[in-house]
Parts: C-alpha cells; structure tokens; sequence
C-alpha cells in the first residue's frame, strides 16, 4: 500500500494488497462498490463515485490505462494522465459520511502477467472476448476495443469482487457489453443486475459530454465539438416525428456536412463523421432502414441506441441517446 501526499485514501498498488482489503470488507459483511476508471477523472466520473458512496458500505475506485483497448495507431502514449489531481478529486468527495475506501492504482505488468502488446499479432496469454456483440457498433470502428475492455474489466472484477459496480451511459455499448459479459460468464461479483448505467453528464453550458479527451480539444475545437450532440439531436426529433431510420441518419448526417464547411470556411476546425447510427439495445444490430419509431415498436421490445461517433480535428467525440424504454437500460 502506499498514500499520495495530495490524497487520504489507501492507494494499492499490487494485486497482493488489494485482496488484503478485500478479505477484510468480506469479513466484515460489507458491501463495495466498484468504479473503475483510466483517470484523467472529471464530473461523468464524480457521478459514478457518488452513486456508489450512496449505495455501499465501501467504495473502490481504480486508475489503470489499459493497453489492451488501444490499437498500434490510436492515442495510449498521449492519454491524459492526472494522477495526483484524480486522488485529491476522490478524497474530496464524501456522501452519507462514506468517502472512497480504497484506490486501486496497478501497472501493467500487474495486469498483464503475460506481458501486453498494443498489437493484437504480438499479444499472449488470456483475454476475454463478447463475441458477435464486440463486433458492432463502435466495435466497427475500433475492431479491438471490446476485446481490451472486456479482458481488462474481467480482471478488475476478479481483484475487487464487487457487490455493485458503476459505468456511465457515455459508452452505453460497453456498459451494455459487460452486463452481458457479467450474464455469459456467470459472475456473483457483481451479478449482472448489479452492473449500474450512471445517466451521462454534460456540460451545463453547452450539453457536451464530459469525456477526458475533451481536454484534447483548442478552444476553437471545443466550441464546434458540441456538433455530436447536436447531430444526435437531429436525428433523435426526426425519429420522434415519425421517419424512417435511414432518413433519421441522412438529417443527421447534413446536419454535420454543414457544420464541418462552416467551421472549415472559418479556420475553426476540421470535422469529420465517422458514423451516426441507431441500433437494437439488445443485439446491437442496426435498425432496418425502414423501420420507424411506431414500427419498432410493433416489432421488438427493446430500446434504440442512437449514437455517433465525430472527429473535431484529432478528437473522436461519441454520444449517444436511448429511444424507447430508458428505465430498462438505465438503473
């Protein structure tokens, strides 16, 4: 165990320690709550850790950037990094008298006893993989993402145990993945129940998701970055109004063709889509194009995600909003 000057939680840094602690929350019938984290923690993830204070006797948080979820070309060495700023940040907060009980803040090699590689080609040992759902949505754009997430929360849960764990809408395939993961693999800890989707948080001024690469974004950037929700907001009033899903993503996607020449024309930024698309909650498969809000509804008892993917300059910004039953999805 060690303890940063700037934080007054426990920090564990090996596997070792942190089964130490656990073995003492189990002896003391107490529950813990789980929210795991690469740092560079904003409000999205304050949230999170509130919700989890609320609700369990002990909260652990952890702070690991996974190379398992980064391809060869995407963004590991540069990710934000905040460490001493994200211990303060969890010391801080306190709900019911519960502040966070324990940090788990592990290396790689912790992790990855087989060693990782950010090229799958190289990579050896176990990893966890949520076939035919990996695949879709976001997983078209990012083909190992799902399999480095998976794997990498997969340990997580095996080193905390958790009785409840929390993730935040922002990456609803992922937070949908793993509860479907928890369900496949028959987890007690957590059950799949247990896996909690914490509505996203946006910023109040402006309606942008809070993410950590959010920091990425100049200032010009920053303000043409708010064309993700806006583009989801197209589509979302076409659905409502009736239309076709194909015709829902064409609004959208002009909405963004427009923004991307205004903001070419002004030096602003360079935006590039990369998909919008609204799909099955459940099979994450794309809704048939002729499908409407009132058709889909006749058809499947599943909510719709609607999500898209953007580039502001070098920044990917992702979003999304579920149509339908949001209660069945988030609690």
């Amino acid at each position: 165990m060690s303890t940063a000057a700037t934080a007054t939680i426990p920090i564990f840094n090996t596997l070792r320690a942190l089964r130490e602690w656990r073995s003492r929350a189990f002896a003391q019938n107490e529950s813990v709550g789980f929210v795991a984290t690469m740092g560079a923690l904003h409000e999205g993830h304050m949230a999170l850790v509130r919700r989890s204070l609320a609700e369990n006797d002990l909260t652990v948080c952890s702070v690991f950037v996974n190379p398992a979820q980064f391809a060869p070309h995407e963004d590991l060495a540069s990710y934000p990094r905040t460490l001493p700023a994200d211990l303060a940040a969890l010391s801080a907060l306190e709900v019911k008298g519960r502040t966070p009980a324990a940090v788990f803040v592990p290396n790689a090699l912790e992790m990855y006893p087989s060693g990782i590689s950010q090229d799958p080609a190289l990579q050896r040992g176990t990893f966890v993989e949520v076939m035919g759902y990996g695949q879709e949505m976001e997983g078209r754009s990012r083909p190992i993402f799902f399999r480095g997430v998976a794997t990498v929360v997969t340990k997580l849960f095996n080193a905390v145990q958790p009785t409840r764990t929390y993730f935040g809408q922002k990456d609803i395939q992922q937070a949908l993945l793993l509860r479907r993961m928890c369900k496949d693999l028959l987890m007690t800890l957590p059950y799949p129940e247990n896996l909690h989707i914490v509505p996203t948080v946006r910023d109040p001024a402006d309606g942008l998701a809070l993410s950590s690469r959010n920091a990425y974004l100049s200032p010009s950037a920053r303000h043409i970055a708010t064309v993700t929700p806006s583009a989801l907001d197209v589509a979302r009033d076409a659905w409502e109004a009736g239309m076709t899903k194909d015709d829902c993503v064409k609004r959208a996607e002009q909405y963004v063709a427009e923004v991307a020449e205004r903001a070419r024309a002004d030096g602003a930024a360079e935006v590039r889509l990369d998909y919008i698309q609204l799909n099955d909650s459940d099979t994450f498969f794309e809704v048939p194009g002729h499908r409407t809000k009132d058709t889909w509804a006749q058809q499947s008892p599943h909510p719709v995600i609607l999500s898209g993917a953007i580039w502001v300059d070098k920044t990917r910004l992702i979003d999304n909003y579920i149509l339908g039953d949001v209660d069945s999805i988030i609690y």
